[in-house]
């Protein structure tokens, strides 16, 4: 069975549990290893959302989600053209 994949905003605090403990002088690997992840998943979370705050992360959340909505905006009018147009052209 698979694991669950920990949302955005444990990410966040993982990767700030690991600058608090490295700040207290533990070595790298043993503090990822201390919030359960092992080094490649750390890194890539690093590369993902490294340096951002819950705040950062929300608003990053809130422009997804306007981008996705406007891109499918922008798909079904697209649609839409080239119906009217196919429409238009069997009219002539």
């Amino acid at each position: 069975m698979a694991n669950k994949q920990p949302k955005p905003e444990e990410i966040v605090s993982k990767l700030r549990k690991v600058e608090v403990l490295m700040g207290q002088g533990m070595s790298r690997l043993d503090a990822i290893r201390q919030i359960g992840v092992v080094e490649q998943t750390y890194y890539r979370w690093r590369k993902q959302y490294g340096g951002m705050g819950v705040d950062q992360l929300k608003e990053l959340k809130r422009l997804q989600k306007e981008n996705e909505q406007l891109r499918r905006a922008v798909s079904d009018l697209t649609l839409d053209k080239l119906i009217l147009k196919e429409a238009a052209r069997r009219n002539f």
